[in-house]
């Protein structure tokens, strides 16, 4: 088998996993719910913490200033002054609002990641890599579907 279908594989070996239990956040919909609000994608990257495509989003090229809500429950979780272009083709952030996100180890990939996701509803956002700018030297690697942008 070679390696790209190995990993495409083991990628779609898990996604029909939804990422949390119903009821683990403040804001808590059952599965019915999320799939009748969001798209395809959208679903299956706030839910099933899949990836969305590199240089898809729109949201990777916007610039100017505002703030960038969670698309799940509204919840402002970064901002535009934090935002970056890591020429990576995702919005990258070098930090989120206070109080904004929620992180937890993800060893899908055959290496441990730090995932980050909406505190309030679970929602999956992306990865935080060590390879920012200072002053944090983060990189909030995001999926643009997970977001809403709302100017200032």
């Amino acid at each position: 088998m070679k390696r790209r279908t190995f990993i495409g594989a083991a990628l779609a070996s898990t996604a029909v996993t939804p990422v949390w239990g119903e009821g683990t956040f403040e804001v808590t919909r059952t599965q019915a719910e999320w799939r009748a609000m969001l798209t395809p994608t959208e679903f299956a990257v706030m839910r099933q913490e899949k990836t969305e495509r590199p240089f898809t989003s729109p949201l990777d090229k916007i610039y100017a200033k505002g703030t960038y809500h969670c698309r799940g429950c509204d919840l402002a979780v970064y901002s535009s002054k934090h935002k970056y272009d890591s020429g990576t083709g995702w919005p990258s952030f070098y930090k989120s609002l206070r109080n904004a996100i929620g992180t937890k180890e993800d060893n899908k990939l055959f290496a441990t990641r730090t995932e980050c996701h909406c505190r309030r509803c679970g929602s999956h956002f992306g990865h935080i890599f060590n390879d920012g700018p200072q002053p944090t030297g983060k990189r909030h690697c995001l999926n643009g579907v997970s977001l809403v942008f709302k100017a200032a």
